[in-house]
């Protein structure tokens, strides 16, 4: 049976990778981003015809904010490379969790007829920015003029704590955070820190292996290394594997100095079927949910709940 006419589906998706350090091979965000989305409109194996007539027809177009660099109007930016002139144009708040709300989102309006077609895109250049910095060439030779001056290079995990409970005790930054997350986690569930830290190692190891058969991954090396084995990653050490935030060291750790840049294509099965995009390479977001926690920790008492899940 076919996919009703309305039901969004996934017909292309793009990644970039920019593994050079050089400052004459520094590009910025909006580059990779652009690449990344005409990598999507390819991947879609359309004529040259209906390829135009997909790309013509995108009337969202939904950024993920960068950490990198601070573009004036980056959804613009990108537009106006396409060629295209989508009525919804959206820069996002900073946060890891928007790749998949956007998404979620745009299969939303695109169910709904909100949308014809939905671009979801993001993309980061902080290894060519901290390369220009060492080397003292801030703003990167070429990049886009930045709304405010750049003099260094911005870190999520080096930004100024805001002023309230956490940034009393040096506490805020994602690296504080999710450590304090999974000790909350391991508590709630009445597990060992042995038995914890194990866990956690073991899990990484299998993004590990992910990452050394994924050749747009920053880690991928074309088989040259071995994947660094759970027993590697839960031995801390000086160095390499050094204690960051207990309990996570240093592998444990995600990494922002990365040169990246993704993008997909979201309409719906009808648009889908119009331009002739096979349906063996459908992709279907089944369903998407979300939540936002409150950031006013400053109370007196907090008490465990137990919330039921069906």
């Amino acid at each position: 049976m076919s996919a009703p006419p309305e039901t969004p589906v996934i017909i292309g998706v793009g990644d970039v990778v920019n593994r050079s350090k050089k400052i004459e091979d520094a590009i910025e965000p909006l580059g990779l981003i652009v690449e990344a989305i005409q990598e999507a409109l390819s991947d879609t194996s359309l004529n040259p015809t209906a390829s135009a007539k997909l790309k013509n027809s995108i009337d969202s177009l939904d950024v993920v904010r960068s950490w990198t660099w601070p573009y004036p109007d980056l959804p613009a930016s990108i537009a106006e490379r396409l060629g295209i002139d989508p009525k919804r144009r959206h820069y996002s708040e900073h946060g890891g969790n928007q790749p998949a709300y956007l998404l979620d989102e745009a299969a939303r309006r695109v169910s709904k007829g909100e949308n014809q077609v939905a671009v979801v895109t993001g993309g980061e250049a902080l290894a060519s920015l901290v390369a220009c910095a060492n080397a003292k060439r801030l703003p990167p030779p070429g990049w886009t003029t930045p709304a405010e001056d750049v003099k260094k290079v911005f870190s999520p995990t080096t930004r100024e704590l805001q002023p309230n409970l956490g940034s009393k005790h040096h506490i805020g930054n994602p690296i504080h955070i999710y450590p304090l997350y999974e000790n909350g986690f391991r508590a709630y569930r009445n597990q060992s820190l042995r038995d914890n830290h194990a866990e956690s190692a073991a899990m990484y190891a299998e993004f590990a292996q992910v990452a050394a058969g994924n050749p747009y991954a920053w880690s991928y090396d074309g088989g040259k290394k071995v994947p660094e084995s759970r027993e590697t990653i839960a031995r801390v050490e000086e160095g390499r594997n050094r204690m960051i935030c207990f309990p996570y060291p240093m592998l444990m750790n995600a990494f922002n100095n990365v040169n990246l840049a993704a993008a997909c294509i979201v309409t719906s099965a009808g648009f889908a079927r119009d331009l002739g995009v096979a349906e063996e390479s459908w992709v279907y977001p089944l369903g998407g949910a979300g939540t936002r926690d409150s950031y006013d920790c400053e109370c007196c008492i907090f008490q465990p709940i137990s919330l039921p899940f069906s």
